[in-house]
């Protein structure tokens, strides 16, 4: 499957940062039903963005005006935790978040966003926190993101940079999932399958 490619990309960054939230916050288990990926993004968030009576909570940040249209999170620690449902991530690329920065992530989760395309970078509790403040100042939102140079610019100029496994991050450049990844080998897999049969002729 081909998916968006991550290069360099610009946009609102919106701040969550309390602790430990899971995938049941992130997509809560009445929008698991359907078969299909369709309208995930309406799920997302569903109990903090919407009051009882079905209207938007002006309370949540991504319902804000500041934040409406975030193409980035900066989220607190341990996100993503709990259940190991996709359906998270892909309520997250529904509504055009393209990366989450945090200081840590859930081991599922952060597999299910590099499946999909969804950049996580990780940065250190401080450097995190101060990247919060930042943002949370609704005139101070916008960030830009350069994967290929590994690095965050804020409005101000400053430049927050960030590592990352280079696997992870030439199938980002690229937009390829895990198949895609893989065939980029293609031709060193032929080669192995073609030297393995011909030192154990029996196999084939």
């Amino acid at each position: 499957m081909s998916l968006q490619p991550f290069t360099r990309v610009s946009g609102k960054a919106a701040p969550m940062l309390a602790a430990n939230i899971d995938t049941d916050v992130i997509m809560p288990k009445q929008f698991l039903k359907g078969i299909d990926r369709a309208g995930l993004d309406r799920g997302l968030f569903f109990d903090l963005r919407f009051l009882p009576d079905g209207q938007p909570n002006p309370e949540f940040v991504l319902n804000q005006p500041a934040w409406q249209g975030a193409r980035f999170m900066v989220v607190g620690p341990n996100f993503g935790c709990g259940s190991s449902r996709e359906h998270a991530v892909w309520g997250l690329k529904q509504m055009g978040i393209r990366a989450l920065i945090g200081s840590s992530f859930a081991g599922i989760f952060y597999d299910n966003c590099q499946r999909n395309g969804v950049l996580l970078i990780t940065l250190d509790e401080t450097v995190l926190q101060r990247l919060g403040q930042v943002v949370s100042q609704p005139d101070r939102s916008q960030i830009s993101v350069d994967l290929e140079a590994q690095a965050i610019q804020l409005q101000d100029g400053q430049v927050i940079p960030f590592d990352i496994d280079t696997l992870r991050k030439t199938a980002l450049l690229l937009g390829l999932d895990a198949i895609g990844s893989t065939l980029q080998g293609s031709e060193q897999i032929k080669a192995f399958e073609r030297e393995h049969l011909t030192a154990n002729p029996w196999l084939g």
